[in-house]
């Protein structure tokens, strides 16, 4: 991954999460415990350049070339901190955003704002009435992941004519994202939840916002304005890659975790140390194997599907399918991985203070997440065998 220059200042992302996760894994409890990134790390992470990098080069973005290094970043601050880890990438891969707007009105947003940070939902949970120069925007959105440090929120909307909802020359609805200042929205406090608890994934509330023309965009169905191979690259296949980077990431932390118990712990009743039981031996081992191999996959297929982006054709239905499954794969592998050091650890792994404790809560919240749900093994398998299937979100 390149060192770029924007604005008199150097981004180096290549070793930013190796410098970045021992601060993280210090504040990890403190982030669990305010439900929210705190303020040092959203400005370091900025500082990084992980805010800005899909933004496109010419908005003032870094505009990455190596998606392998950057899902790497995903991994090594999710080993450290899931929460942190989730954040990184929902603020990086939200700046997908910018390449689907005029370069333009990306350039003036971008460079305009000192700490600029985008989050969003994709879900068209809003609507979008027409108005002089644009659209007066009202709508409820959950899991907006980074709203209380996002300078910019990413919103789906449903597009309408008055009562009724607009329709594409295709019949299909008119369903767009509309691009909102941090400021126009509420955040209602709702993020009480099981795992990825730090991510401060609340409700975010529109109540009547005017945003113009010129800040709508259309992920599925759209054509990006900015051209490159990371915009031609699947944003749907992206968005399946962070997060499965996310999950592989706390499974990384929890065999960490497992292993440094395992040379310490001496379980009641026992004189043997855990790392010198049979059992503990195996799980770790399987643990590694697949780990390693479902990461294996992702930098295979994502290997593919970047060279056919990079030769300028758009990857077909098969790549994309393939994509999304090892996306899926990889978040359900990493959630058994962490099953098996959770089991390993024994009584240990109960406690609040444990790690292998907050790993287990924060791989399962992130297999819940739309894009790596078990349905995407039934889109990826009709694709297979060739069965008829809606491929606008691949």
């Amino acid at each position: 991954m390149r060192s770029s220059i924007i604005a008199g200042v150097s981004f180096d992302l290549l070793d930013a999460a190796s410098r970045l996760a021992p601060r993280v894994r210090e504040l990890a409890e403190e982030t669990e415990a305010e439900r929210r990134l705190p303020s040092e790390l959203v400005q370091t992470f900025g500082e990084a350049g992980l805010w800005r990098a899909c933004v496109p080069e010419g908005a003032g973005g870094i505009e990455v070339w190596n998606l392998n290094d950057l899902l790497a970043q995903f991994r090594e601050l999710s080993a450290a901190d899931g929460s942190a880890g989730w954040c990184a990438m929902i603020g990086a891969t939200s700046g997908l955003i910018y390449a689907y707007l005029d370069p333009a009105v990306a350039r003036d947003i971008v460079e305009a704002d000192s700490g600029f940070c985008t989050g969003g939902v994709f879900a068209p949970s809003g609507r979008a009435v027409p108005a002089d120069g644009g659209w007066r925007v009202s709508g409820r959105w959950t899991f907006a992941s980074g709203c209380q440090h996002s300078t910019w929120l990413g919103l789906g909307v449903v597009m309408m004519d008055g009562d009724d909802v607009r329709s594409l020359p295709n019949g299909t609805p008119d369903v767009r994202g509309v691009l909102v200042p941090g400021s126009d929205i509420e955040i209602l406090d709702t993020w009480y939840v099981s795992g990825l608890r730090g991510t401060g994934s609340h409700d975010v509330v529109a109540h009547d916002v005017f945003v113009p023309e010129e800040r709508t965009y259309r992920l599925i169905g759209g054509t990006p304005k900015a051209e490159g191979t990371l915009y031609a690259f699947p944003v749907f296949g992206l968005l399946a890659l962070g997060v499965a980077s996310v999950a592989l990431g706390i499974a990384r932390g929890a065999i960490d975790e497992l292993v440094a118990l395992a040379t310490q712990k001496t379980p009641s009743g026992s004189r043997r140390r855990l790392a010198d039981r049979a059992f503990v031996q195996m799980e770790v081992a399987q643990a590694e194997a697949e780990l390693l191999a479902a990461e294996a996959f992702i930098i295979n297929e994502l290997g593919l599907t970047w060279d056919e982006a990079e030769e300028g054709s758009r990857p077909d239905v098969a790549a994309r399918a393939r994509l999304r499954l090892a996306a899926t794969h990889a978040t359900r592998t990493a959630a058994r991985v962490v099953d098996r050091m959770y089991d390993a650890g024994g009584g240990t792994s109960i406690y609040a203070t444990s790690r292998l404790q907050r790993a287990f809560r924060d791989v399962h919240a992130a297999t819940q997440h739309m894009v790596v749900a078990p349905a995407t093994f039934e889109l990826a398998g009709r694709v297979l065998l060739g069965v008829e299937v809606d491929v606008s979100q691949l």
